[in-house]
């Protein structure tokens, strides 16, 4: 009665009440009806117990397996949908910060798992070899063709939306290089909260500061005509040669291929952004200058405190003369708004001018930065000589017409530095990211007057002011310009560079070796690395002096004693070559030539144009056809025409 007056046993006793009549009979056998009510208490606590607990077990279970359930249906929505969709906005958010990054991915069964990666050059070293072995990757059945594909794809589709998404931008990445970077980043950043839903590739360029260099194949339309369809294959193999120097020995990332011309190249050295450099420049020369003023300081606090105790005394005649000039100052108010204005027009003409004019040469390591940027235009030309695709094409009997070894494939650079605006230039249906600029079409002219004075590769004269003391040593002077479009006068300069009696072979360095020479890279490499000396070991003290004074006597306008020391230092050139043994080859094949028969003089002539300095014969040819003598208009300098 206790636990169902206190209802905690409900159930577990039952009660049942039965209310009846009956007759009964007396002693004195009288019959009466009587009431009576029978009551019974029935236990079932040992049969409820079993079965609530098992109904609150089976609860339990029931929610336990609808949280593993759920947890399931949460794991599976994250893996297939949720981190997809996360790693694709990272994607989008890496990339908008820095187009420039490179996104690989793991292998195996995660396959949108990705690993972002700062050294940019060993990834896209990495990703041609990978590509060049996917090329040539054959597979037997169906079955392993599929399996392929899915490796290569996913197995999901929002794997799948992943790399299309990587593969997008990243071809973005290798269509537009450095000068779309900002195009790229415009577009995929957010504004106000939102992806950008339109494409707009007309963002305004940026000043920016760069070395230039344009790089051709020289004697391109002989090839083109010889191979037609096959000249894609050529292009690609020096282009592979030309990409992987310039990305491995730029500073930085800063190495960049902008344009591919077909038969020529734009390659870029993004120094910085122009404010980013004026900037940094004057934080550091705000450095240096402000040790050598704070003992200055220290002697000016005195004076102050003096030149403060003397103004003490005369506060009462300035605070009448204060009084009197508020009224002229709110009526000039108005006039200094104008002024203010004026002033930010002028401080902007002025900072745009102070960019153009900026000398490069006082940005700290700017040497090296140069340095780092001819040895890989250098590292390219004896490169295109020891790469075996390269010099497999030798053995084309198209390019050899038929009968017998064709002429090594030969390449001709030029340089020059200072600002350009990167940008973009076209419309809606088509757009080119490059630079535009002077020193872009200085460094064009540079490599077409490559062919006029016979060398390999020309700077001008603001690249020869940036590069370090040691490689100044080395370059040539050979002569003074002014080029087509331009009035400005300079003198330009070669790194002699020679093929012939160089076996570049026998320096070939590994990927990681190369890379290793260009992270310890220092300004003796100029005099230590074998493919730099090598190339130049045809150059010899006595040969330099006569040159020097020949051209100093050209620029003069001495024309009959230049003629005479350029044509003794073309002979000391001739004489070194032939007794170094530079072109035994040669030799053997002018002697077989005249044994069967052909002009003895014809060949001769051509073996001794390959023998002879090309800017002294160059520089002499010019001189002789003006008839030796300098014309009335020179004026120490000489006017190049062509583009």
């Amino acid at each position: 009665q206790l636990s169902v007056q206190a209802d905690v046993r409900r159930g577990a006793i039952t009660i049942e009440e039965q209310v009846g009549f009956a007759n009964m009979t007396f002693k004195n056998g009288t019959t009466a009806e009587l009431e009576f009510k029978v009551v019974a208490h029935f236990n079932n606590t040992f049969s409820v117990e079993p079965a609530a607990f098992t109904s609150v077990l089976l609860q339990v279970c029931w929610i336990l397996f609808l949280l593993a359930f759920l947890s399931m249906l949460r794991r599976d929505a994250g893996i297939l949908v949720l981190d997809p969709l996360r790693r694709m906005l990272k994607f989008v958010a890496q990339y908008a910060k820095n187009p420039l990054t490179i996104i690989k991915f793991k292998e195996g069964n995660d396959a949108g798992t990705t690993i972002v990666s700062g050294d940019t050059k060993k990834i896209n070293r990495g990703i041609n070899a990978a590509n060049s072995g996917n090329d040539g990757t054959t597979n037997d059945g169906d079955g392993d063709e599929t399996t392929l594909k899915e490796n290569e794809l996913g197995s999901f589709e929002t794997e799948q939306l992943i790399t299309a998404v990587s593969k997008i931008t990243d071809l973005l990445r290798k269509c537009w290089g450095v000068a779309g970077a900002d195009i790229i980043s415009t577009n995929l950043a957010r504004q106000e909260g939102s992806l950008a839903e339109v494409f707009n590739p007309t963002v305004p360029g940026k000043s920016v500061y760069a070395l230039f260099a344009f790089c051709a194949v020289d004697g391109f339309d002989r090839y083109l005509r010889s191979l037609e369809g096959d000249i894609m294959i050529l292009i690609n193999d020096v282009a592979s040669v030309l990409h992987n120097e310039v990305f491995r020995w730029g500073f930085g990332d800063s190495g960049q291929c902008n344009k591919n011309l077909g038969s020529a190249w734009l390659m870029v050295f993004r120094i910085g952004n122009v404010k980013e450099v004026i900037k940094k420049l004057e934080e550091a020369t705000h450095v240096v200058f402000s040790s050598s003023s704070r003992g200055k300081r220290t002697s000016g606090r005195q004076r102050s405190r003096t030149m403060a105790k003397r103004r003490g005394s005369s506060d009462s005649i300035g605070s009448v003369s204060t009084v009197s000039s508020i009224h002229s100052q709110g009526t000039s108010r108005s006039m200094n708004t104008s002024e203010h204005s004026r002033s930010k027009r002028k401080s902007n003409r002025n900072k745009s001018v102070k960019a153009m004019n900026l000398s490069l040469k006082s940005l700290p390591g700017i040497s090296n930065f140069t340095d780092r940027a001819l040895i890989g235009m250098l590292k390219t030309f004896a490169g295109i000589y020891r790469d075996n695709k390269l010099l497999s094409w030798k053995n084309d009997f198209r390019l050899g017409c038929g009968v017998g070894v064709a002429s090594p494939l030969n390449m001709i650079f030029g340089m020059d530095a200072g600002w350009a605006v990167e940008g973009a230039v076209g419309s809606e249906y088509k757009i080119d990211a490059t630079y535009l600029s002077p020193h872009v079409n200085m460094a064009s002219r540079m490599m077409s007057a490559c062919k006029l004075y016979g060398v390999s590769i020309l700077l001008s004269e603001a690249v020869h002011e940036l590069i370090s003391v040691v490689c100044q040593k080395k370059l040539r002077h050979l002569d003074t310009v002014t080029v087509k479009g331009s009035i400005v006068r300079q003198r330009i300069y070669t790194y002699d560079a020679r093929h012939k009696g160089v076996d570049f072979f026998l320096f070939q360095r590994s990927d990681e070796q190369a890379d290793e020479d260009s992270d310890q890279y220092t300004p003796s490499i100029w005099s230590t690395d074998q493919d730099l000396t090598a190339m130049r070991q045809h150059i010899t003290d006595d040969f330099l002096e006569e040159f020097d004074k020949g051209r100093d006597e050209y620029l003069a306008g001495d024309w009959p004693s230049a003629i005479k020391h350029l044509e003794a230092a073309n002979q000391i050139m001739t004489e070194n070559v032939v007794e170094q043994g530079y072109i035994e080859d040669e030799l053997a094949e002018l002697h077989s030539r005249i044994l069967d028969g052909e002009d003895a003089q014809l060949a001769e002539q051509e073996l001794r144009n390959e023998t002879e300095d090309g800017p002294s014969c160059r520089l002499l040819t010019y001189m002789k056809s003006e008839g030796g003598v300098k014309p009335s208009s020179w004026k120490g300098y000489r006017p190049l025409m062509s583009k």
